[in-house]
């Protein structure tokens, strides 16, 4: 027999159904689940040995002694070893300690070779399917080791700047319990240095005019662009930290309203122009892992880390390919197998006729050379799903099918047609000058709108036909009153977005890296969008000056490209660990010579109810808490519950206050709490004050 080493239960049940349906391989195969890494440095100690060429010192995870004991046994039992672990570097990482317990593998570090005792192979696929299993099957590898020693340097990057730096934040801060991170950092330097230029804009008051015509008993609404020749709105450019922003404003203010006004109700307007162009919208590319983090944010509200987690349950159950993808390919059996489903669903009208590719913008894919789709065709995407009558309900949720909806819709879409989209723009020009423009726009062909936005389709699929010269009838007109926007705060999917685009990260890291900042009550949501707290804007403001070099954009983007070299191939993972250690531990000791302290106390207009003293917010591991300023002589403190404006508990009118669950889900409670017990998920049925 066989043993098959995987990391998950789930994915260990899809390969046994799968093993069990094939008469040839029933039998022949034990697959095991590591539970994940078991093996991993220490968490109490750096465990790394900078004398030796940063041997990283890794150990048993505590808890994992089972797991080991169970591997062994199992490898000592079956005549082969095959290693069927994620295809991406830590997939890579888990078989290569798994190999390396099983004293498959020879480590003289840094040097890694093969000991030959037992055969080891690694297969490599990318969805869970019996086709896609039995060909890795027939077709095995080996280690890819360079991606071992990609996943050990990034390993051991984070490990020397979390705990090198770390311990500098904690004489700094006070707080034994904060961390620093090498590309957590700079996520956390973006959302602080948004909140400062978000502070420094000053808005501009402008207004907008509006106007409702009747052209040939149609009736269009129209915006105010330009008189005589002389365009209202402008367009200004700042330069901000992540790159530019843009904003517009018209120079129309309050006080001119009034008299515009005056001036186009006694003047008389005609369609003075109508420009037609018909444009060919093509699909978006297939999801890799940001885009679909992206636009299951904007879609349905999950947070990067739901998306991930929902998405491994589909891929270790073979209804999706891999998810930790920056690709856009798709395979050539997935291509013409979506033309057969579009013929058969939509009409021939609707397939192409050569399947449609997209170029990757990453040099490198992480190794994943699929975008993420779905595996099967042949049923509705529903019936995937679907909890059949008379047989045992699965654990798949509607969240899960939600998301299964979007990456099957994405997937099909792309091999579908162009739509093609009339675009019209009339201009109502008045005998005085005023320039009024409406644009409208018609679906000639929806294509593959047809599946990704019918909604958008149904609302513009009125034809309009409006001819030159026509007269127009102002019936009424309304001023806006608008102020010019700051730069928008960043969410979960905008922080991906620009961490993707400037090459910070990668796909594995993303829900993770998000995920840290806000356990650590580095930053705060408000309304979907992260705002930092004090004591992120501390750790950020500190560090960035401190270490201007790691801390920076493109220097964290460059390192993300040498671990991308070392999985190609093409750099001495040793080479790069030394050319980041040593100027950053020069400018460590630098920095430890510095023995001046960060205040991150917030004050608040609140007294002690011991001693009457001034209240003071502070942070522990917790969050944050009210402490008596006198501390330690008055030790009194209370949980600090921030209170939203204008809101009453509809139960007893105490204020309503922003908690949260023990998953950091945030709800909404009385202050009164626990002699009123009222809560809600949302503001909108809690009384306006």
């Amino acid at each position: 027999m066989a043993l098959i080493i995987v990391e998950s239960p789930t994915k260990a049940r899809t390969f046994n159904r799968i093993l069990a349906m094939s008469a040839e391989k029933k039998g022949k195969y034990f697959v095991f689940a590591t539970m994940g890494h078991f093996r991993d440095l220490p968490h109490e100690r750096i465990a790394i040995d900078y004398a030796h060429d940063f041997k990283p010192d890794y150990e048993i995870i505590k808890n994992k002694e089972k797991v080991v004991m169970q591997l062994k046994k199992l490898a000592s039992e079956n005549d082969e070893i095959i290693l069927a672990t994620d295809l991406d570097r830590e997939g890579e990482s888990i078989s290569y300690h798994a190999a390396f317990i099983l004293g498959l593998v020879n480590e003289t570090w840094p040097t890694i070779s093969f000991e030959g005792k037992k055969p080891i192979k690694r297969i490599v696929f990318h969805e869970i399917t019996a086709s896609a299993l039995n060909e890795a099957l027939e077709k095995p590898e080996t280690l890819r080791l360079n991606l071992v020693k990609a996943q050990q340097a990034r390993r051991i990057l984070d490990r020397i700047v979390g705990y090198e730096l770390s311990p500098l934040l904690w004489k700094k801060m006070g707080k034994n319990w904060l961390s620093a991170g090498r590309v957590q950092t700079v996520a956390l330097r973006l959302i602080v240095e948004r909140e400062k230029e978000i502070t420094a804009f000053k808005k501009e008051h402008y207004c907008q005019m509006y106007g409702m015509f009747d052209c040939a008993n149609k009736e269009l609404r129209a915006k105010l662009v330009s008189y005589k020749g002389e365009k209202y709105e402008q367009t200004f450019k700042l330069t901000l930290f992540a790159g530019d922003y843009e904003y517009t404003k018209t120079t129309i203010s309050k006080e001119q309203t009034q008299v515009i006004r005056n001036d186009v109700t006694s003047d008389s307007f005609c369609v003075s122009d109508v420009t037609e162009s018909v444009q060919n919208r093509y699909p978006p590319p297939p999801f890799t892992t940001s885009l679909l983090q992206q636009e299951a944010f904007h879609r349905f509200g999950f947070t990067s880390k739901m998306t991930m987690k929902l998405a491994q349950d589909l891929y270790e159950r073979g209804l999706i390919s891999y998810h930790r993808t920056d690709s856009f390919n798709l395979s050539t059996q997935f291509v013409f197998r979506a033309k057969d489903y579009i013929v058969k669903t939509y009409g021939e009208t609707y397939a192409l006729e050569k399947p449609r590719g997209y170029r990757t913008k990453s040099r490198m894919a992480q190794e994943a050379h699929e975008a993420i789709r779905p595996t099967k065709l042949e049923n509705e995407m529903n019936s995937l799903l679907a909890k059949k009558k008379g047989k045992k309900k699965t654990s798949l949720t509607q969240n899960h099918e939600k998301l299964y909806s979007l990456i099957f819709a994405r997937a099909i879409s792309t091999q579908m047609k162009e739509a093609n989209i009339k675009n019209i723009q009339i201009t109502i020009s008045s005998q005085k000058g005023y320039d009024f423009l409406s644009e409208k726009q018609q679906v000639l062909f929806d294509g593959f709108l047809r599946v990704l936005n019918p909604e958008f389709v149904k609302n513009n699929s009125t034809s309009f036909n409006i001819e030159k010269g026509t007269s127009s009838l102002l019936k009424s007109s309304n001023i806006e009153e608008l102020e010019t926007k700051a730069p928008p705060r960043y969410n979960e999917a905008t922080l991906i977005k620009i961490l993707e685009e400037k090459g910070i990260g990668r796909p594995s890291t993303y829900a993770p890296i998000i995920s840290l900042i806000q356990d650590k009550y580095y930053v705060e949501k408000e309304y979907r969008y992260f705002i930092p707290t004090k004591l992120g804007s501390a750790i950020s403001d500190y560090l960035s000056v401190a270490f201007p070099d790691i801390f920076n954009l493109d220097f964290t983007a460059s390192m993300e490209d040498g671990l991308d070299g070392i999985a190609e191939g093409n750099m001495d993972f040793i080479q790069l660990l030394r050319e980041f250690n040593s100027p950053f531990q020069k400018v460590l000791d630098e920095r430890k010579k510095d023995t001046s302290t960060i205040d991150i106390e917030e004050e608040i207009n609140e007294l002690c109810p011991k001693c009457g003293s001034k209240l003071v917010v502070r942070y522990s591991k917790f969050g944050k808490f009210m402490a008596c300023s006198k501390y330690p002589t008055c030790k009194f403190t209370k949980s600090f519950l921030k209170t939203v404006q204008n809101k009453k508990c509809p139960t007893c009118s105490g204020d309503i206050v922003v908690c949260f669950t023990k998953s950091r889900k945030r709800f909404y409670g009385c202050s009164n709490y626990p002699t009123c017990k009222y809560s809600s998920w949302t503001l909108a049925k809690i009384v306006v004050l």
